[in-house]
């Protein structure tokens, strides 16, 4: 008797697992389920009060005067971003947060970064 590959024995009961249910998926039903896990992942936009603001200012002063190392997190296309490195600046014109290592610099918008914390 020829043996199959894909059936799995549980107790009595002979089972392909999740091998029935693709000749039932239309190429539209896959892409639908597709397009609502990547929205599902998506995640709002952190919603800073003034104090949480107050305090990511802080941290700003206090890393840009003792040029230590922090991690910066920002909100872009609904996802969290961590970026590494000394603050080197802050552009008030244009709003950007100047950051890099001695090999080079990175500029993020001020309204991307979530929160910034200085590593000891």
């Amino acid at each position: 008797m020829k043996r199959n590959k894909y059936l799995k024995t549980v107790g009595d009961i002979k089972d392909r697992g999740k091998i029935k249910w693709t000749a039932l998926m239309l190429p539209e039903h896959v892409e639908m389920i597709r397009e609502w896990y990547e929205k599902d992942e998506k995640m709002p936009k952190p919603d800073l009060n003034e104090f949480d603001l107050q305090l990511m200012q802080e941290e700003m002063d206090i890393a840009l005067k003792r040029q230590c190392d922090v991690i910066i997190h920002s909100w872009k296309a609904g996802a969290i971003h961590t970026h590494r490195g000394v603050i080197q600046g802050i552009d008030e014109k244009s709003r950007m947060l100047i950051y890099g290592d001695q090999l080079e610099k990175h500029r993020l918008p001020m309204d991307e970064v979530v929160s910034i914390v200085i590593v000891d």
